[in-house]
């Protein structure tokens, strides 16, 4: 496989509702973005432009079928092959993989992966319908319905096995919003405290309205190449880009249904499940206690999708210590459970950790006052944009949205693109993107780096 570049990327204004533009528009203003930022015109950059890749989550929302090629148009893209991806929250994650495949494989040297949703056309409760039907319709809708429940359904099974907290919860919206509070892009900018969160009109216990992102409308798009048509773009622009190549990918799927989730053993959890971190003695004694005491994994308080992407990706990159070896995340934080969960699916800290993890400071940004006694320092800031929470949730832009920050993120240009360095991750290295669908049924997890 050939070496791939992310070199530019661009986003959207992230809001509830973008009555100026139609979604075509929304998918050209991030597309502008990106053109602008490589300093390459429309009609160059089309010459240089082997393929695209569209992403969107639902026809449901625009009410129009095949909306991508409608994008496709009002960009500027055609005649250029294209296809479309689906897969629930992850849609995003997949667009940016299936455009790493095409590069990868040889197919082309110049690939536009772009995504977007207008969620604002339909009132929250429909919106919120459309959603949960990424859930199986015939046994587990009807009984639950929207995914409010579901979440709050794991996460208290999170509580019950792990003794996770509110609190900590908690802990979460208020690193993600207080981080978005910097960023311009982001829906919802806000400074809270641990009571504005757990005083917040309760959805569906323990979740509050402040623990659960947002509907939104935006788009998102990256620009992806090989190194000839990093050449090329080089040429194109007239100088040097930036070199953040993506090293590794890994995707991972589960069962729709949760009660399906399957409950294995020690041993086969170690034979599938575990990441080079935990094959150490201490940590043997920790999961054998785990299991002892009537533990079982996945169950419905992990994500096995997630452990499987990661541990796919890392392999890929070469990464045996992800904490410590990742310089930031930005993780699909749909909820505030969700980001705990993942932190242990991540191999961040271990499973039955990842409530002290979101409390200890360790997923923290440096530098910024978030109002809490945290006992630890920053190690690996996660979601350092804000994530879903506090950007919004366009779900065929929101992989796509996590690709541009951490792009921007590893050329160093935070300062530039948000006016404002608050939220550069000091020398950042390398980093992850995680783009989480249904209740963890689809999962993508990219690893992309700097090359000086």
């Amino acid at each position: 496989m050939r070496p791939v570049y992310a070199v530019s990327g661009g986003v959207s204004k992230f809001a509830k509702a973008r009555p100026d533009k139609t979604f075509p528009a929304l998918v050209k203003e991030a597309y502008d973005y990106a053109i602008a930022d490589l300093g390459i015109e429309h009609p160059k950059f089309w010459e240089l432009v082997d393929a695209t890749v569209a992403s969107y989550f639902s026809d449901h929302f625009t009410r129009q079928l095949m909306a991508a090629i409608m994008a496709q148009d009002y960009i500027g893209m055609l005649p250029k092959p294209s296809h479309r991806v689906e897969g629930g929250g992850a849609t995003g994650g997949i667009c940016f993989q299936e455009g790493w495949k095409s590069v990868a494989s040889g197919y082309a040297d110049v690939v536009l992966c772009y995504g977007f949703e207008q969620m604002s056309h339909v009132e929250t409760w429909k919106g919120n319908e459309f959603i949960a039907l990424a859930s199986d319709v015939s046994f587990d809708y009807p009984v639950g319905g929207f995914y409010s429940g579901y979440y709050a359904m794991m996460v208290s099974r999170h509580m019950a096995e792990f003794g996770t907290t509110p609190e900590q919860l908690a802990h979460v919206s208020v690193k993600n919003h207080i981080n978005a509070y910097h960023n311009p892009y982001a829906q919802k900018r806000m400074r809270l405290t641990i009571e504005d969160v757990r005083s917040a009109p309760m959805v569906a216990w323990p979740l509050t309205r402040l623990d659960i992102c947002v509907m939104s409308d935006g788009a998102a798009c990256t620009v992806l190449c090989s190194e000839d048509g990093l050449t090329k773009l080089e040429k194109a622009a007239g100088r040097s880009l930036p070199k953040v190549r993506v090293s590794g990918i890994g995707r991972g799927t589960d069962a729709m249904r949760l009660a399906d989730r399957p409950h294995q053993s020690y041993d086969d959890f170690y034979r599938y499940n575990a990441l080079p971190n935990e094959m150490d003695d201490d940590s043997r004694a920790y999961y054998k206690e785990l299991w002892d005491h009537g533990f079982r994994y996945p169950g419905v308080h992990s994500f096995r999708a997630g452990r499987m992407g990661s541990k796919e990706a890392y392999k890929n990159a070469g990464i045996t210590d992800p904490l410590h070896e990742i310089d930031f995340v930005e993780l699909h934080d749909a909820y505030t459970s969700s980001e705990i969960q993942t932190y242990e699916d991540m191999g961040l800290c271990r499973y039955g950790e990842g409530g002290a993890f979101a409390a200890s400071g360790k997923a923290f940004m440096p530098g910024i006052d978030y109002g809490l006694d945290l006992p630890e320092e920053p190690v690996c800031p996660v979601n350092p944009s804000g994530g879903l929470i506090a950007c919004g949730h366009p779900v065929g832009a929101t992989g796509l949205m996590q690709a541009v920050f951490a792009i921007w993120q590893l050329q160093h240009t935070i300062e530039k693109h948000f006016g404002d360095p608050t939220l550069q991750v000091p020398d950042a290295h390398r980093g992850a993107i995680h783009s989480h669908a249904g209740t963890g049924t689809y999962v993508t997890v990219s690893i992309l780096e700097r090359e000086e």
